[in-house]
């Protein structure tokens, strides 16, 4: 016996309701029947879900024979079939064969089903394109938390609070019941490719498992994306409600293009997850197309887990611009037919605050020349660096919405570093930037000037040399010009050039940048990998200032009292890979400055754990990153040594 319940959802947005002309539409004393039964399933949904052997309930056309008919029923799916004398056996009471409700008599129409999440794979193929790592991410793409196997990008979505791109998918894909938000997620899945540093290609953003939906989101890093999901030239500007008959299709990472038909809807299915137990989801129910036949009758397979349905019009068998669910899962062996399963796309909007993209964040008009250049040279900061995963920072709400990037992402992807700039303060918040040591190049920096990076109209969030300009306060490079300069000597010439923009710049007191003027944040930079043996001479960093509403104003900038700086490596030594985090403050150089009065403490600096560091400014750094700070268990989450001489690590 099975049960299924549905919750009530608001109807969606005329301009986002399904194509018209369907042959899903039902006839009004048909529609009167439905509308009943789904007043029925809200009643005792839940309560038919806890009879043993259910496994769903939902709304769908009573089969006779093995034929369907257009008799409207209440749908009850169940584990296994038993005879009248095993129902007994088991006490398990009969279902009748049908319900009075509202003065109707409703049917009831019992088969055979039981549910798993679509996100096992079965076997490794030579791989086609939806399994291989793509610079260019879309829908039907192989996805994974780091930890799991693979599922498919659901479409390319939009924020709703900040704008920014987001990649959606299932919660069982992207997240799983040991995942936390900031989690690494790699494309593709591990299944796939499992070598993760490489592969990274955002971060968790949010997630739910529940009666909405199984669905998450991550964010996109270093990849550009295509709105159109693979081999359909569609892509998702509306979210519709599916009618029983509509057509739709699918581009997943296992099965490719597969078209089906809406055959149960406003149902409840009680599904296994694996550390989570049972849920219950509501959405609706799919068959494979007769009009469309795929191989084996299959219309999904374990791997496409995250595909989104896409309305198909009824009069010209195109593919629409409206998505009406997000597949999350399909038949367990034994059950009677080929069917999958697809939460409701508006409760999943909802529930995870998203929006359609109708089109890819405008760039600025680039010539041929520099977009060449950001393509070859300016890859950024590599998460895949070292031997061990760095994942980018990420930042709480407030900070991430005040973040200025290029083509609608929250950073600047320079050659070899990546910087995160305050929109308000007009400074860096943070760059993150790698250092190969064996692949260094001696270049100067004759000929080169700061100047702001005009691109976006981000100069308008720029402080040029209007603060530095006669007086002690420096340029204060927060990626190293001498830690950039590696690689090709094409690399190292447009690195050299990458960090005299003034989104690299913070400004510093001149004795306290300045290393040959025995400054101490520059004696830092020079002391604080001495005493270890790097692998591979490699190693990844990330710095910036502390943006303090408490801190002091001089020609109308605020000028930041603290810097910060995290070092990860692997230590030869031991062999174990390690992070290190150092807090500065500059406020004791800071009360020569005129003609504004400063009134600050003396310098110190300390060793202090990357807790600490998320405190000050609102980063967020990867919890893996956390476990290898081993100078401060994860319980000391605000303590700090203070460091005396050049003894910086321990």
């Amino acid at each position: 016996m099975a049960k299924k319940t549905s919750v009530p959802r608001a109807a969606a947005k005329k301009s986002r309701s399904a194509p018209k002309g369907s042959k899903g539409a039902l006839a009004k004393p048909l529609n009167d029947e439905v509308e009943s039964i789904k007043r029925l399933i809200r009643a005792e949904g839940e309560a038919l879900l806890k009879r043993p052997n259910v496994t769903s309930v939902g709304i769908g056309m009573k089969q006779v024979g093995g034929k369907t008919t257009n008799v409207p029923s209440l749908q009850v799916t169940v584990e296994q079939k038993m005879s009248p004398e095993a129902l007994v056996a088991n006490a398990i009471p009969p279902l009748p064969e049908a319900i009075e409700f509202e003065g109707r008599q409703i049917p009831i129409d019992v088969l055979q089903r039981s549910y798993v999440p679509a996100f096992q794979v079965v076997e490794l193929q030579a791989k086609p394109v939806r399994k291989v790592r793509q610079d260019v991410v879309c829908g039907g793409l192989s996805i994974g938390h780091f930890r799991s196997t693979a599922g498919t990008i659901g479409a390319i979505v939009r924020d709703t609070s900040s704008g920014k791109p987001l990649i959606l998918s299932n919660w069982h894909v992207l997240c799983g019941a040991l995942g936390a938000p900031g989690d690494t997620i790699v494309q593709p899945g591990p299944f796939d490719d499992d070598r993760i540093a490489q592969n990274v290609v955002g971060k968790l953003v949010r997630s739910h498992l529940g009666i909405a939906g199984d669905c998450a989101v991550a964010s996109i890093e270093n990849r550009e994306i295509d709105l159109k999901l693979l081999e359909l030239h569609a892509s998702v500007a509306r979210i519709g409600k599916p009618e029983i008959g509509d057509l739709v299709v699918k581009s997943g990472r296992t099965t490719g293009i597969t078209y089906a038909t809406v055959t149960r809807i406003e149902a409840l299915f009680k599904m296994p997850y694996e550390g989570v137990g049972e849920k219950t989801i509501n959405g609706f129910e799919l068959e494979p197309s007769p009009d469309h036949p795929v191989a084996d009758n299959e219309i999904s397979k374990g791997g496409d887990s995250g595909s989104v349905w896409m309305a198909v019009d009824p009069k010209t068998g195109d593919v629409t611009d409206t998505m009406l669910g997000l597949h999350f899962g399909g038949e367990a062996d034994g059950s009677d037919g080929e069917f999958a399963l697809a939460c409701y796309a508006q409760t999943v909007f909802q529930k995870l605050e998203i929006e359609p993209l109708p089109e890819v964040p405008a760039a600025q008009a680039l010539s041929a020349e520099q977009r060449q250049t950001d393509a070859s040279l300016r890859m950024g900061f590599r998460s895949d660096f070292l031997d061990f995963p760095v994942p980018k920072p990420t930042f709480q709400s407030k900070v991430g919405k005040d973040l200025k990037g290029l083509r609608g992402q929250d950073s600047i992807e320079y050659c070899h570093f990546t910087v995160w700039l305050s929109g308000s303060r007009k400074l860096p918040l943070c760059s993150a930037w790698n250092i190969d040591g064996d692949a260094k190049k001696s270049l100067n920096r004759k000929g080169l000037k700061f100047v702001k990076d005009e691109r976006d109209g981000l100069d308008e969030f720029q402080v040029g040399d209007e603060l530095y300009n006669s007086n002690d306060i420096d340029r204060g490079h927060l990626a190293r010009r001498d830690d950039l300069v590696w690689g090709s000597m094409e690399e190292a010439r447009q690195a050299n050039e990458d960090s005299f923009f003034f989104t690299n710049m913070t400004p510093q007191h001149r004795a306290f940048n300045q290393s040959m003027l025995n400054g101490k944040w520059g004696l830092l930079e020079n002391a604080v990998l001495d005493d270890v043996v790097l692998r591979k001479l490699r190693v990844s960093l990330m710095g910036g200032p502390v943006l303090s509403d408490e801190d002091l104003p001089y020609r109308g900038v605020k000028i930041p009292r603290q810097f910060w700086k995290a070092v990860f490596f692997t230590d030869d030594a031991d062999g174990s890979n390690k992070a290190r985090a150092y807090v500065l403050t500059q406020d004791d150089l800071l009360k020569t400055l005129k003609p504004e009065a400063l009134e600050l403490d003396e310098f110190r600096w300390y060793q202090v754990p990357l807790g600490r560091i998320e405190q000050m400014t609102g980063l967020r750094f990867a919890r893996e990153l956390h476990q290898i700070d081993m100078q401060f268990p994860e319980s000391m989450s605000t303590q700090a040594i203070l460091i005396e001489g050049s003894n910086f690590i321990s």
